[in-house]
């Protein structure tokens, strides 16, 4: 038994059981509750699964009460500051921050697997040409085992590895492959001469007519972006990817898995429902209209990127952000858009209320980001494509993890049954 435990008691049975309690490196204990059926004869009800433990993680630890996020114990902050996110990519799968070799080493892996089978690019004129590009890259994604099934043995370490890479590699390929087809222009294979975020913008934005410089400002926001959305502990996509993978299901069915999740509003796609509730406001001059509306708790309008479910306090990752937000739209001159102009006025507005800052409602990383898409000129229906790009490596690594996991388990979740009792089958003719 456990050196801490807890005894749970049974009213109605005066039967007890003692749980083992397991700790952590950082965050609260969890109570070992595997036993309690067997026990007492209970399972736990716990929608959301806000309280319940579904494994044990080294990668990712958030504690939302005092605003911080490490990826494998470093902060997010040091690592938005002073990485890349190959970096941190790598650091997310191996454990460790790599050396100069290491990472040379995986950049290049990286690089080698960026093409895509031309085969597979033909699969994007079976999509409408005004499709959702997020259903584009969950089909294209899962698609990739059709290609790959010879090294797909998921209890072989290295042909895991192997899928990682590969994964990894070729998002941004399949992204800008789906976001050419629905503006109507040619795809534009990738360069080995580009890091990895160049290579996104120069697929995202390169024209055969004309030549297309990367801008080194939006290159660096971009990646820090990718950085700031590689991994959030068991988030709704990433136990999405684990309860698939957990079936034993190929990586790219389950990373396809992944982005469906990651698609709902209420997770990737916040980013996109910023802008929406811009468009709602309209004009600067409306502001203060709807902070009063936000304020009010019989009106349906909420202020969209304000707050988070896990940070009680400042998110981490806006603070880094909104400085690189104001960067970005100070390089790109993008000052005549009213859009851009009235996010800037809701959040100098939304920061020196006493009724946001005394509730903690500062803007998330959804604020920043959904703005420097826009000043990037990336419609807001790509906005959650983008997020993918930058979960993958937590995706991969948690998949990884999972795999190699003793006391993982095929996930099984329960259920409060409350349908009707068991009741006998009535002949049709005999129906009333």
């Amino acid at each position: 038994m456990a050196d801490k435990t807890v005894t749970i008691n049974d009213n109605a049975t005066g039967k007890q059981a003692e749980m083992p309690v397991r700790s952590g490196t950082h965050g609260p204990d969890l109570i070992d509750i595997r036993t309690l059926h067997s026990e007492l004869g209970y399972f736990t009800y716990d929608p959301g699964y806000s309280t319940s433990g579904s494994c044990q993680s080294d990668i990712t630890f958030i504690d939302g009460d005092q605003g911080i996020l490490l990826y494998r114990g470093y902060p997010i902050e040091q690592l938005a500051e002073q990485s890349s996110f190959l970096e941190v990519a790598r650091l997310l799968i191996h454990g460790d921050l790599p050396t100069k070799t290491e990472l040379a080493h995986f950049e290049t892996s990286i690089t080698h697997h960026t093409m895509v089978n031309e085969s597979l690019r033909i699969f994007f004129n079976g999509f409408h040409y005004n499709a959702h590009p997020m259903a584009m890259l969950t089909g294209v994604v899962g698609s990739l085992s059709a290609f790959y099934h010879d090294t797909i043995d998921i209890n072989d370490p290295d042909n895991r590895l192997l899928c990682a890479y590969r994964i990894i590699a070729k998002m941004p390929t399949i992204a800008a492959a789906a976001f050419k087809h629905m503006v109507g222009e040619p795809f534009v294979h990738p360069l080995n001469r580009l890091s990895y975020t160049g290579n996104l913008l120069n697929m995202l934005f390169a024209r055969p007519s004309e030549d297309f410089e990367i801008n080194p400002v939006a290159e660096r926001a971009l990646d820090q972006l990718l950085i700031l959305h590689a991994d959030h502990e068991q988030n709704a996509s990433t136990s999405t990817v684990r309860l698939a993978g957990s079936t034993g299901a190929n990586p790219f069915a389950a990373i396809s898995s992944g982005c469906a999740a990651l698609w709902g509003p209420a997770h990737g796609g916040a980013n996109e429902a910023v802008l929406n509730m811009l468009s709602e406001i309209g004009t600067v001059d409306q502001v203060p209209k709807y902070i009063e509306k936000a304020k009010d708790k019989n009106d349906p309008f909420r202020l969209m990127g304000f707050g988070h479910r896990v940070y009680k306090n400042y998110d981490p990752r806006a603070t880094i952000i909104r400085k690189t937000c104001h960067e970005v739209l100070d390089e790109l001159g993008v000052g005549n858009d009213p859009q851009l102009e009235l996010a800037m006025r809701l959040e100098e507005i939304a920061l020196a209320d006493d009724y946001f800052v005394e509730r903690k409602l500062y803007p998330n990383v959804d604020f920043y980001s959904g703005i420097i898409y826009r000043a990037l000129g990336i419609p807001k229906e790509f906005f959650t494509v983008l997020f993918a790009i930058g979960r993958t490596p937590g995706w991969i690594a948690q998949w990884m993890e999972m795999l190699s996991d003793p006391e993982q388990r095929i996930g099984r979740p329960r259920q409060l049954y409350t349908g009707p009792a068991r009741r006998d089958y009535v002949p049709l003719h005999r129906r009333r």
